[in-house]
């Protein structure tokens, strides 16, 4: 993928109030944690995490996914009658029919000739989004577009809590499988992506490369919970170590035929920015693709796994901590499970 005419415009987060630190839930997880002889404090030293966020309940992924909307919006200073699409793409969703993106065009008052629709792919969803609407750009058909996504981990790490705690058979085998599910946290964000002619701020998206490695689908997988009783409440099961492994194996195949398609070196490589999982898999992936880990900016300690929004919100939370120079080399490392791979880089 190759862009001539695309800038990312800016980009906008909505986070939650309400934090909860890992140790709060090893706490409500005491009586397991007893039986299984886990020690306190092993949640935060495998993963990193000491906290994340959640949004209160009954919070829908459109509201806040709404709210970064119009935080970015308001950043850039651009007349929203000028999006030509609008894209919701978190795995969260506020119901499987309309699209989760119908709501947040409404509560934006955003134009009715924009396209409207939502795209799902685990982690990916956003650079998905992103390289849908700079295709649009680069074709004409639009001169602006928007992409969305709005998290809610909450209902996931609860109902996880909640199964694990009433089954008397698991085990400190069995439990590996829903360790992940425990490292979700819950964010909001939007990209907003324009043409070149219009852009004020000159960051040129300029391409990048996918890649796919589906016959490791089943390493992870969420899905609603099948017990009649739950009520749908989420359930996700993962192999945390061979999705670390595979996941970070096709990485590094995705980087060197990034590197060709961008004609960059590692280093000439200014800044980077990936999406966020855990501190284990940030080791691996630096030390597989070769880059160096003080380019990198981590937000996995106080945001936990956010699903789509990480990556775009740890650029956000980056550059606001250490702003980006203008011609400096940014890299966008996303995998999600699935397998996919997407890496994307941009010219400040």
């Amino acid at each position: 993928m190759r862009f001539s005419n695309v800038c990312i415009e800016a980009v906008g987060y909505h986070l939650p109030e309400r934090v909860v630190p890992s140790s709060e839930l090893e706490e409500r997880m005491a009586p397991l944690y007893e039986r299984l002889k886990l020690p306190a404090g092993r949640l935060e030293l495998m993963s990193g995490i000491r906290e994340r966020r959640f949004w209160d309940p009954g919070v829908f992924p459109s509201e806040v996914a709404s709210r970064a909307g119009e935080n970015v919006l308001k950043k850039a200073g651009f007349d929203r009658g000028r999006i030509g699409c609008l894209i919701s793409a978190s795995v969260c969703r506020d119901f499987l029919e309309p699209a989760t993106a119908s709501v947040v065009h409404d509560r934006l008052n955003l134009s009715p000739r924009a396209q409207v629709f939502d795209i799902s792919n685990a982690c990916l969803g956003v650079l998905n989004g992103m390289i849908h609407v700079a295709g649009m750009i680069d074709q004409g058909h639009i001169e602006a577009g928007l992409i969305v996504a709005g998290e809610h981990g909450g209902p996931l790490v609860e109902n996880t809590i909640r199964r694990l705690l009433a089954d008397p058979e698991v085990t400190r085998d069995s439990i590996k499988a829903s360790f992940a599910s425990l490292t979700i946290g819950s964010a909001a964000v939007a990209v907003l992506l324009t043409h070149q002619k219009i852009s004020r701020t000159g960051h040129r998206l300029l391409g990048g490369v996918s890649r796919a490695a589906t016959r490791f689908n089943g390493l992870c997988r969420g899905t609603d919970d099948p017990d009649p009783n739950s009520q749908g409440k989420p359930v996700m099961e993962t192999d945390s170590e061979r999705l670390m492994k595979e996941g970070c194996q096709l990485a590094g195949e995705t980087w060197e035929a990034a590197r060709g398609v961008l004609g960059w070196n590692n280093t000439e490589v200014d800044r980077v920015f990936c999406h966020q999982v855990g501190v284990m898999h940030r080791k691996l992936l630096y030390s597989t693709l070769g880059l160096d880990p003080e380019k990198d900016f981590s937000t996995i300690e106080t945001l936990g796994n956010t699903g789509a929004a990480s990556l775009p919100v740890t650029l956000a939370l980056g550059h606001e901590a250490r702003p980006i120079q203008a011609g400096q080399k940014v890299v966008l490392l996303g995998i999600g499970s699935g397998l996919n791979c997407l890496m994307l880089g941009v010219e400040w």
